[in-house]
């Protein structure tokens, strides 16, 4: 009888030195073959609370330094905090777009610059505003002996979603960066469509 394979593996982990510092990156599959990696930094005993962040790959924020979004400064920001705290975790998701994949989002962007806003955008296309989930993150905290979580997200959603998985989350910390004039409408839009929380005033 054929074994089935588990729906979430560990593949391997490696050194990854970069501009903030000496992380370890660490590599996930999932059942489908989509892969998923962690940044780990610093050392933590198994109930100590861990800062952590859930960054869904953005290729246009987070690599071609786009000012559409807040996506990239988030991903700066939140090594930047992780290795000024001494130790932390970043799990990077790839589900572009919120989930709807780099080309959609492409279009998406093309209806965003006739008018529409990023959740009508996406509903335009056929999607869900936010088709993001989170199910094998319980894996690879649990893969890098992580318990209790100190959350970096500005969307209580996010924190909803994780916590129903059995994360625990001991504290939510905000994540203002990175508010541009080409950016101020999509984190309006997240704010009023999405319940992402921003300091209200930096986006008048």
């Amino acid at each position: 009888m054929k074994e089935s394979r588990p729906q979430f593996e560990y593949i391997s982990a490696a050194k990854l030195p970069t501009r903030f510092g000496e992380f370890r990156i660490h590599g996930f599959v999932e059942h489908s073959g989509q892969e998923h990696v962690a940044l780990s930094y610093g050392d933590w005993q198994p109930d100590d609370n861990v800062l952590m962040r859930v960054h869904s790959e953005c290729l246009t924020g987070d690599a071609l330094f786009s000012t559409r979004c807040d996506c990239g400064f988030q991903l700066e920001k939140a090594l930047q905090n992780i290795v000024e705290h001494g130790k932390g975790v970043l799990l990077y998701l790839r589900q572009e777009g919120r989930g709807i994949g780099l080309l959609n989002k492409i279009k998406a962007y093309q209806l965003q610059d006739t008018g529409m806003d990023t959740v009508e955008a996406n509903l335009h296309l056929g999607f869900d505003a936010d088709l993001r989930e989170y199910s094998i993150c319980g894996f690879m905290l649990e893969t890098l002996n992580v318990k209790n979580v100190v959350l970096m997200t500005n969307n209580p959603r996010k924190a909803a979603a994780l916590s129903d998985l059995g994360i625990n989350i001991v504290e939510r910390k905000p994540i203002d960066h990175g508010m541009t004039d080409d950016n101020k409408h999509y984190l309006r839009t997240k704010t009023e469509k999405l319940g992402h929380l921003f300091d209200a005033h930096l986006l008048k």
